[in-house]
């Protein structure tokens, strides 16, 4: 019988990296406290979010292997988190602007036996932005829900010069690392790892 494996995120850019991979899993958000210890840094900050959602949810079905992701995007030491309105958007988009910043995405997998938790860190860089340019992107209405205001799967493409890392990561999961870590809890997609 195979094993009940829970997403427990409602983000559409996960669902949709794990339906790729051939996955079967329900999804289930959870509902945790997501406020942190401004000191942790944001490799830190991203596992203990992935932790708290996987094991608030595994707490209501013990019978499943619950994944829980986070992932914030910081420059200049300051973690950005998702937009509060265009405004804050706006800001949070000139101040990646000609710069290099980091996307850490943490992944913690749990069953009622064990818990893994792991990080993966990708460098972006921006090209310099204009006001236009940044105002022209947030017309699209992508920046919505995203970590430092933008989506690199969507319209956000063009404001990147280039990364160093893993892609995925920086669209919320980063794949490989996962699906090897879900192969040791008996959850396979299509391509066995």
């Amino acid at each position: 019988m195979m094993k009940k494996f829970i997403l427990a995120s409602n983000s559409p850019r996960r669902k949709e990296l794990l339906n790729n991979c051939g996955y079967v899993f329900e999804i289930k958000p959870s509902r945790c406290d997501e406020n942190t210890d401004g000191a942790l840094s944001p490799q830190e900050t991203v596992k203990e979010l992935a932790r708290r959602k996987a094991l608030s949810v595994l707490a209501e079905n013990e019978d499943a292997v619950v994944l829980g992701c986070d992932t914030v995007v910081a420059v200049d030491g300051k973690i950005l988190g998702k937009p509060r309105d265009r405004e804050d958007a706006f800001d949070m988009l000139m101040s990646l602007s000609g710069k290099k910043h980091i996307v850490s995405s943490g992944v913690c997998i749990a069953d009622r036996e064990s818990c893994e938790c792991f990080e993966n860190t990708t460098e972006v860089e921006f090209y310099p932005l204009s006001a236009e340019t940044v105002n022209s992107y947030l017309d699209t209405g992508e920046y919505s829900d995203k970590a430092g205001g933008y989506g690199i799967q969507g319209y956000g493409s063009v404001l990147v010069k280039g990364i160093k890392g893993d892609y995925f990561s920086v669209m919320g999961l980063p794949v490989s690392q996962s699906a090897a870590a879900l192969s040791r809890f008996g959850i396979e997609g299509k391509v066995k790892v």
